[in-house]
């Protein structure tokens, strides 16, 4: 689970509402469903607010006006939404959620700082910032839906498991089995 928060973190640390706006739609199409405090990530306000603001991260990005994510403001939103993305992830597949929290701000650190290294270091091989944003858009998006496909799997299998080995259990418990 550790590498998911971190990679999810990752994603954030790259694009700040990217993570955020994946999970919201993994939880209204129920393939993350939320519980309790992180229900509200399955509605549809919140995949249309968070799609919204991914969609206009991406643009800002293309920007030659853009502040760099490593500003402290910036690096700021980033460790808090690394946070989010870690604890909801973490609730999402019942795991301790501060485990999420701190992995998920791990994951975010080393996306803003060392995503800044690798894209300022393309951006001068290529002489241009604008390919080498828009790859970076698109490896944050396809990171955060393979990390929340990986956890959705896990729960799919959990869920076939779990009731599999209890009956198993039950069965040899009064001789069936």
């Amino acid at each position: 689970m550790i590498l998911w928060f971190v990679l999810l973190g990752i994603t954030v640390g790259m694009r700040t509402m990217t993570a955020m706006a994946v999970l919201c739609w993994f939880a209204w199409m129920q393939w993350l469903p939320q519980t309790g405090w992180a229900l509200w990530t399955g509605s549809l306000v919140s995949v249309i607010v968070f799609t919204v603001l991914a969609a206009g991260e991406y643009y800002g990005d293309t920007l030659p006006t853009t502040p760099s994510r490593t500003a402290p403001l910036l690096v700021a939103a980033r460790l808090s939404f690394g946070a989010l993305v870690g604890a909801i992830a973490a609730h999402a597949v019942i795991e301790p959620v501060a485990g999420g929290v701190i992995f998920g701000v791990v994951g975010a650190l080393i996306g803003t700082y060392g995503g800044y290294r690798v894209r300022m270091y393309w951006a001068k091989s290529l002489g241009r910032d604008l390919p080498v944003a828009l790859g970076e858009s698109a490896v944050a998006l396809l990171m955060a839906v393979f990390t929340c496909w990986e956890l959705h799997k896990f729960m799919r299998d959990l869920a076939e498991g779990v009731p599999k080995a209890m009956l198993q259990g039950w069965g040899r418990g009064i001789g069936l089995g």
